[in-house]
């Protein structure tokens, strides 16, 4: 069973025991940026209920503030700058447009959306071994990250199976443990205690 989990064909779905995981699904709701979103859809195995923007940006600017931007003053000055004037002119053409909904388009990559997730846990599975490697986006890893967690807590067991790649091959003995090649990141992740994999926090 586990040399399964740490093949890069993704044979979850094939196994004759993991394919159980099937059969038990799991929900998530999640606030993230409209980019990381976009990201997020790739994974048509994990579908997420996306409420209309239309119905829910108001003029009061809701966003996510990148990690990086987050920790330096200046550039956070900047980009609180920009954010406040993208909501400014999103709210002035939502009242004066012939057409609302026009305005949608002035809203800034970094406006935050709510999509509730469900999927069952092989799918999860697939989506974990990719979104916990420390060569994804950074946003969608630390909610790959905070959602594992949450599956640690209510199952030790199958949470412990949320593991980035390397995380999983280790587990499985299947070596070189990192299957990126060149693109390995340089820090051996599958050494560290799942806690200490916390990625930096969005704002």
């Amino acid at each position: 069973m586990l040399p399964a989990l740490g093949d890069t064909l993704g044979l979850v779905t094939l196994h004759p025991v993991l394919r159980a995981a099937q059969q038990a699904r799991v929900t998530f709701a999640t606030r993230l940026s409209h980019t990381a979103d976009s990201q997020n859809q790739r994974h048509r195995m994990v579908p997420g209920a996306r409420p209309a923007l239309s119905a829910t940006v108001d003029d009061e600017p809701d966003y996510v503030t990148p990690s990086l931007i987050a920790g330096d003053g200046a550039a956070l000055r900047a980009f609180r700058q920009a954010m406040d004037r993208a909501w400014e002119a999103f709210s002035w053409l939502r009242r004066h447009a012939p057409a609302p909904h026009l305005a949608l388009y002035l809203l800034p990559n970094a406006v935050a959306v709510r999509i509730v997730e469900t999927a069952d846990l092989a799918a999860l599975q697939h989506k974990m071994r990719m979104r916990l490697c420390w060569n994804a986006q950074e946003e969608i890893r630390r909610i790959a990250w905070e959602q594992a967690v949450q599956l640690r807590e209510a199952d030790p067991l199958i949470g412990g199976l949320m593991l980035p790649p390397c995380g999983l091959r280790h587990l499985a003995g299947t070596t070189p443990y990192c299957p990126e090649g060149d693109r390995y990141c340089g820090v051996p992740v599958w050494r560290l205690p799942f806690e200490e994999q916390e990625p930096p926090p969005s704002r």
